[in-house]
């Protein structure tokens, strides 16, 4: 799945397949400024900053158990999210520095450190990255991946697959190459 924001004339978090396809709104109410949004692959949440009610919200997949993990004055500037084990990592960028905030409680927020210019946080660990098991875009005897000559995007799940085509391209009536 495919998770974002947007802010536009209704703002709402949202997800959809990897294609574009089954477009699901998560939430859309109570909701003004989404920006930054980060996943729980484990246990399935999306965290998200609201920086117009100064708030960090938190729901499953499906849009159920939302609460806020922490509302104030210290969420407004924040525009970079990420979550690993029991804390949520933001970029203030006011000041440019990376808080730790436990994901809980909203409590125990500190300052770690200060990158200029920063405006994204990412942690890469293993333990974030969920096992890989073979899928519909696997690279086919042939080097093409899914059987797609340009772009092969997961769809509903892991065993099925669209291809799509660069820009200038069309698909052509076979559904895999681009003409």
């Amino acid at each position: 799945k495919l998770f974002f924001t947007d802010y536009g004339n209704v703002a709402k978090v949202e997800r959809c397949d990897m294609d574009g396809m089954n477009r699901t709104w998560i939430v859309d109410s109570k909701i003004e400024q989404p920006t930054a949004l980060a996943l729980d692959l484990i246990n399935k949440y999306v965290y998200w900053v609201d920086i117009y009610l100064d708030n960090v919200e938190v729901v499953d997949y499906e849009g159920r158990k939302r609460h806020i993990v922490i509302k104030g004055r210290q969420v407004r500037h924040l525009c970079g999210l990420a979550v690993f084990e029991n804390y949520l990592y933001a970029v203030n960028s006011d000041n440019f520095s990376i808080l730790q905030i436990n994901r809980y409680n909203g409590t125990d927020v500190q300052s770690l450190t200060r990158l200029d210019n920063a405006k994204e946080i990412r942690v890469y660990q293993k333990r974030t990255q969920t096992t890989v098991r073979s899928h519909a875009c696997e690279v086919d005897p042939y080097g093409m991946p899914g059987g797609c000559s340009h772009i092969c995007l997961l769809s509903s799940s892991y065993k099925t697959r669209t291809c799509r085509c660069r820009t200038g391209f069309i698909l052509g009536s076979d559904g895999r190459s681009c003409k």
